[in-house]
């Protein structure tokens, strides 16, 4: 029987895990077996960070909007409550945009959820 030597498949397919350990310090861009497993375990953070990005700016909107609703008399349950009393379907991100760029339109939109608050006593 033939004997087997590293070859190209095995060699290409080290060089793509070095490869993507571009960057990375010491021996972890270097050797093959400490790069793989950084590789590895990057990847697996990289997973969760991108599962967290969503909530740390959910976690955003809610603060801007509260501190944008405050000085008007509403906090940011009741104002909440009042959009959906109302029937007004803006979404978070949309709604922190409005207090930021657009003043004039999200004291509009608080009135008309306090009106729907005063409605439903």
């Amino acid at each position: 029987m033939a004997r087997v030597k590293f070859g190209k498949v095995t060699r290409a397919r080290r060089k793509r895990w070095i490869k993507r350990a571009k960057g990375y310090y010491g021996t972890k861009k270097a050797n093959y077996k400490k790069a793989h497993e950084q590789v590895v375990r990057s990847m697996a953070y990289a997973f969760v960070g991108r599962k967290l990005k969503k909530r740390d700016f959910r976690k955003l909107w809610i603060i801007r909007i509260n501190a944008a609703v405050r000085p008007l008399g509403l906090s940011y349950s009741k104002f909440m409550n009042g959009l959906k009393l109302a029937g007004i379907e803006v979404n978070r991100k949309m709604l922190s945009e409005l207090a930021i760029h657009e003043p004039k339109q999200f004291e509009a939109i608080v009135a008309s959820s306090k009106k729907a608050l005063d409605s439903k006593k």
